[in-house]
């Protein structure tokens, strides 16, 4: 089996994913990038750290003269840019310069934050993806989208800045809490629905071996993952048209996860989202009624919600009009037609945001 994917558009980026059971191949795979850096910052929070910053420290150690540490208390409330201003003040306390390296030791909190530093420190430094929760590993570690959370904004401070590399470890996976892999696999069937419908089909048919967290099984679907957001991500790196079929689910999702207070988990709101994407696509005609069944089973298969309690409809439907994806007023929302194939759709009217609202409120 291939345990390497290389991402790379020509005269713009290049760089590996590489899947290991365990952290010794890291130090390895660091060499052959031939950094000049002289120092690296391992970027990492109270959950993860405890965890493996010392096994990481070890397997780096010999490549750099220096490394340090900087870890911020877990969760989305201190994707901030108040944490991104105390990782600034690290760096330039330790005379960190623009050929010295951030390493990224985390979920996606962790990701986007050390990438959106590391984009903007010094008007630009690398930095390394080291992945270790399963909705990091399919999803935000490869295609060089970092950023913040702004109040209550997701994500509307960042910028595009690819990593120069991605290291997955399958040895944090296994422990991983149940409703973190949960999670994780809402990314995962976006993906399958938004483009490979046999790679959804596969998914669902191995629920067994991937819920028991089998390596071999869980190295192949997330490689299934990455090889779809790789061809995506290559063809239109900044998302000015293909790229924002990855956001299927997101603009109603990302709606409840904000009012939410982000109590509901990333994805957790996606997968809600995509169940009331596939509403609208269902009364469109694009999909039919057993299509959106497929995705219901699907999410209940592996822990997702399919319905939501306590905000109310006109609420939700405000929140959808502060987030990031409008285009002259209008939400590019993403639509699928057929089951496998997402398309952007900038047409979605209040009403039929509407209905689908309602269609996932409540039991």
């Amino acid at each position: 089996m291939e345990y390497q994917m290389t991402v790379k558009r020509e005269g713009e980026f290049t760089y590996d994913i590489e899947w290991h059971n365990t952290f010794e191949g890291l130090g390895k795979a660091v060499e052959k990038l031939s950094l000049m850096s002289r120092k690296a910052c391992i970027v990492t929070d109270s959950t993860v750290g405890p965890l493996y910053l010392n096994t990481v420290s070890r397997q780096l150690s010999p490549l750099f003269d220096k490394i340090t540490s900087f870890s911020f208390p877990s969760g989305e409330a201190q994707k901030t840019l108040d944490t991104v201003k105390k990782l600034y003040t690290h760096l330039i306390e330790e005379h960190y310069e623009r050929k010295d390296i951030l390493i990224a030791l985390g979920g996606g909190v962790v990701g986007d934050l050390t990438g959106y530093t590391a984009a903007t420190y010094l008007r630009g430094i690398d930095f390394i993806q080291i992945p270790t929760t399963l909705l990091s590993q399919v999803d935000s570690s490869v295609g060089g989208k970092t950023g913040v959370d702004f109040d209550c904004f997701k994500n509307m401070v960042g910028a595009f800045h690819q990593p120069r590399l991605v290291y997955m470890s399958m040895e944090t996976l296994h422990t991983l809490p149940d409703v973190q892999f949960s999670c994780g696999m809402g990314e995962v069937l976006k993906s399958g629905l938004i483009r490979d419908l046999p790679y959804y089909q596969w998914t669902l048919e191995h629920s067994r071996e991937l819920l028991e967290r089998k390596d071999e099984v869980l190295i192949r679907m997330i490689q299934g993952s990455c090889l779809i957001k790789k061809t995506v991500v290559e063809h239109d790196p900044t998302e000015q048209g293909e790229r924002a079929v990855l956001n299927l689910g997101h603009t109603i999702g990302h709606a409840v996860e904000k009012l939410k207070n982000f109590e509901m988990l990333h994805g957790q709101c996606v997968a809600l989202g995509t169940v009331a994407a596939a509403y609208i696509s269902k009364e469109r005609g694009l999909i039919d009624s057993e299509a959106l069944s497929v995705i219901e089973r699907g999410n209940r298969m592996f822990g997702l919600p399919c319905r939501f309690e306590g905000l109310a409809l006109e609420e939700v439907l405000s929140a959808t009009r502060s987030d990031k994806k409008m285009e002259q007023g209008k939400i590019k929302f993403i639509l699928l037609n057929p089951l496998g194939h997402a398309v952007v759709d900038k047409t979605v009217t209040d009403d039929e945001m509407m209905a689908a609202i309602g269609y996932i409120q409540g039991e």
